[in-house]
């Protein structure tokens, strides 16, 4: 799998410590082990943050980041213990640690508290993730200890400040390597949906058409999906997040999949919708068309200088405008979009930050006002319409179909680019695909 050059870590945190003020430290938890049951855990994905500034990958470490005149990074890990490593696999410890990661120190976790009473001594600024309350349980143990041993003239770290605003900002833009990484994790989950386009045939169950997704992107080397995988034939395609995946797929429906591979920790994120026999009725078909129509609205939204919330203005007038014509919804244009009348059939917003987490980190808004796209930002773009089963609001033809089409797009200094355009989206396309995956059976 590709991964990014280590060299980035120490970068990373130079252009942190650098926007931070002398006598400065960060403080940041990895991620720690999560069981299933009993003696089986959760597969473990390291911390974002940690991640970002670290590239360290195993749990419950420890990442101290000291600013002034001699700036050192220093992490806290488990040791080396030959017998644990028979059971539960290599560490790197604290030696590994240094040389592999670039780090100016490392120890064992046993000694963190020594260690950082003694060196958080002198600081008079933590930033940590306000959020985490049990690393902020811990730093006040340790100013706790800094002040019963500190002399008068030792000051002790009394400001605490949220590290998420800095760190996040930072996230929020991804340079020309963590671009690549993108663009393979956009390729990969691309690769995946095709292949689930070909094998689709009425009868199969949600979860064997999700095992295929899976396989692929564990032969092109993306050891783990970014999320949950969504296989929803039917009415199931109506829920935003159905990951049950249960439900067997039956002629004549459409099939919601939002899947995306994760490469060195970046997602990719996209949904596609589809007829299940290969062919779309005529209703599916003028619903899809009003989707995709919004979704190129809003894509041709994204270049430097729009906002975030262009993109989905483009989308909401569009569908409006064709739930009009479609007699789903009643009035006058505008007023319907004042009136949120859409939300009925589109509850959410066209996209979100896409990057370390699916979900990514970044205000939307500065100041109150939708912040401007700049190069380097990734986003998602996925309008879609949901029609219950039992709305009774709309003719029964239309009930029961839920259609959302996602692709990643990266803001760059002529406009945009859609970093996972390798998977078909228009009708023809669509079908046409899945007509030759037929006959070459």
């Amino acid at each position: 799998m590709q991964k990014l050059p280590v060299t980035h870590y120490p970068q990373r945190r130079t252009q942190l410590i650098q926007q931070l003020p002398a006598g400065s430290a960060v403080i940041l938890s990895a991620a720690t082990l999560r069981y299933r049951n009993r003696d089986a855990e959760y597969p473990f994905r390291q911390d974002s943050d940690f991640h970002y500034l670290s590239g360290f990958p195993e749990a419950d470490g420890v990442l101290l980041l000291l600013a002034g005149e001699n700036p050192r990074s220093v992490l806290f890990c488990l040791p080396r213990d030959p017998e644990k490593e028979i059971w539960n696999g290599y560490r790197y410890g604290p030696k590994g640690a240094v040389s592999e990661f670039l780090l100016d120190d490392a120890y064992d976790l046993d000694q963190l508290n020594a260690k950082m009473v003694e060196l958080l001594a002198g600081c008079q600024r933590i930033y940590y993730p306000l959020r985490d309350l049990d690393l902020g349980k811990r730093i006040d143990d340790w100013r706790q200890r800094i002040k019963g041993k500190a002399r008068s003239s030792i000051p002790v770290p009394d400001m605490l400040q949220d590290l998420d605003p800095l760190l996040h900002e930072m996230r929020l833009f991804k340079c020309p390597q963590e671009q690549a990484m993108m663009r393979s994790a956009g390729e990969l989950s691309a690769a995946g949906h095709i292949a689930a386009m070909q094998s689709c045939k009425p009868g199969l169950m949600e979860y064997q058409l999700e095992a295929t997704i899976l396989h692929c992107f564990a032969q092109q080397g993306a050891r783990w999906p970014a999320y949950n995988t969504i296989v929803g034939g039917g009415a199931n395609g109506c829920i935003l997040h159905y990951t049950e995946n249960r439900d067997a797929l039956a002629d004549g429906d459409l099939v919601l999949i939002d899947a995306g591979a994760e490469v060195d920790g970046y997602a990719g994120d996209i949904t596609r919708t589809f007829p299940v026999n290969g062919q779309f009725g005529q209703d599916q078909r003028l619903l899809y068309q009003l989707v995709l129509d919004a979704q190129l609205a809003a894509i041709e939204a994204i270049k430097p200088g729009a906002n975030w919330n262009d993109p989905h203005l483009q989308a909401v007038r569009v569908l409006t405008e064709g739930l009009l014509e479609l007699g789903l919804l009643s009035g006058e244009l505008q007023q319907l979009i004042d009136d949120e009348a859409y939300r009925t059939f589109y509850m959410h917003r066209t996209g979100h930050w896409l990057g370390l987490d699916v979900h990514d980190v970044g205000e939307y808004k500065q100041q109150d006002d939708w912040r401007p796209l700049l190069p380097g930002m990734v986003l998602t773009v996925e309008p879609g319409l949901y029609i219950a089963p039992d709305c009774q609001e709309v003719d029964e033809r239309w009930r029961g179909i839920g259609i959302r089409i996602e692709d990643d797009v990266l803001v760059t200094e002529q406009g945009c680019e859609i970093l996972t355009a390798a998977v078909p989206k228009a009708i023809d396309e669509i079908e046409a695909l899945m007509a030759s995956a037929k006959e070459q059976e």
